[in-house]
């Protein structure tokens, strides 16, 4: 009964604070809710399957996306960039080589992130200690692995420029869309050349 007085002492007066009450609920609601139930904290199902298959992950986007080809792109569009059979071959093992290495390697990121996980909830139930060391060492055990896994892919993108001429590494970002051409040389229909100019900072 006191309960419920209570209850109507602080929300029987205003009708509207209970529903203020489920709002501010709703607003601290985790965006991680559900994510304790995965196998690993911080990585998702997808993010296991493509580790474990050596995926690139997006570690090569600032490789890609400065205009270095992947070996794997390349080989799916060798026709279209006219690769010689010699190309092809280069290609192929190098993508072969960096696929292993990064299936390895992901492999045992996978391993590492877990024994990071596993340490947290043994901190969590008291089973093990909430030492800072013991944490530093765990960070830095995957932090290790992650950064060659990282180069295996980078490195990767990189070599294909001692396999691709300047012409089929063009060929590549224009295929893979990319290659967007200057703005400076192209003004659409429609604007005004200085103001577009302008705004692309062209020079002149």
């Amino acid at each position: 009964m006191r309960i419920t007085v209570v209850a109507f002492l602080l929300f029987g007066l205003h009708p509207g604070s209970a529903l203020l009450a489920q709002d501010h609920d709703a607003g601290v609601e985790s965006p991680y809710a559900g994510f304790e139930q995965r196998d690993i904290a911080s990585l998702s199902d997808d993010d296991l399957t493509e580790l474990l298959a050596g995926g690139g992950w997006g570690f090569a986007l600032p490789a890609e996306l400065n205009g270095l080809p992947g070996p794997r792109h390349v080989l799916d569009m060798a026709d279209d960039m006219n690769l010689s059979a010699d190309q092809q071959s280069r290609v192929q093992t190098l993508f072969e080589t960096m696929r292993s290495r990064a299936v390895e390697l992901g492999g045992e990121f996978v391993h590492r992130e877990r024994a990071l996980d596993a340490w947290f909830e043994g901190v969590a139930s008291g089973i093990a200690r909430p030492d800072a060391d013991e944490l530093a060492r765990l960070v830095d055990a995957a932090g290790d692995i992650r950064s060659e896994l990282r180069f295996a892919h980078l490195g990767a993108h990189l070599k294909m420029l001692d396999i691709l001429s300047p012409e089929q590494v063009a060929a590549y970002n224009r295929l893979r869309g990319y290659d967007s051409g200057n703005p400076c040389d192209d003004v659409p229909e429609g604007h005004d050349e200085t103001l577009w100019k302008r705004h692309n900072n062209c020079d002149g």
